[in-house]
């Protein structure tokens, strides 16, 4: 896809959202249960179900995905999608693209050995190296606006409200 196929196909969207903002506000959902035994949740995803459980630094064997990884890894396909976006939209060649999203995360925290040691991911870096002729100016903009528009990387500023009710 090129520049002028983006802006066509996202032409109507945006006269649509600029005639109602109100169609704009899109509903996003995941769903998941406690199908599968031990300390794990299951979670439906695009591909396929996939079972959340502890991370080995917190009493896991590693069978199961961590929920830590997968932030990561939702983060790291939307600043893709996202990058690819901004990209095509400046006109930029991107030939050949790799990505990987990093951080850590303290065990006491999340074990309470330690009120003082946070509970969560810490920094995250997103790196993206590419096979493109692009100067470094249009990479640093490239970069700007895919932090700037991410809407995964975005949504870590505020911290999400969990609801426990009975069924």
């Amino acid at each position: 896809m090129d520049r002028t196929d983006l802006r066509r196909l996202q032409a109507p969207l945006r006269e649509r959202y600029t005639a109602d903002p109100a169609a704009a506000v899109t509903p996003l959902d995941a769903t998941a249960d406690f199908r599968d035994d031990g300390v794990t949740c299951t979670v439906d995803g695009f591909a396929g179900p996939v079972r959340a459980g502890l991370h080995a630094a917190t009493g896991g064997d590693g069978s199961d995905a961590c929920s830590g990884d997968m932030l990561l890894e939702a983060l790291l396909a939307c600043a893709g999608v996202t990058l690819r976006s901004v990209a095509t939209s400046m006109g930029l060649t991107v030939e050949e693209a790799h990505g990987v999203a990093e951080s850590t995360f303290d065990a006491r925290g999340t074990l309470g050995i330690d009120r003082s040691a946070p509970v969560g991911v810490g920094p995250v870096t997103v790196t993206f190296t590419l096979t493109t002729d692009a100067d470094d100016a249009a990479l640093e903009r490239l970069a700007t606006s895919t932090e700037r528009y991410c809407v995964v990387g975005q949504s870590l500023r505020e911290a999400p409200r969990v609801v426990v009710r009975r069924a």
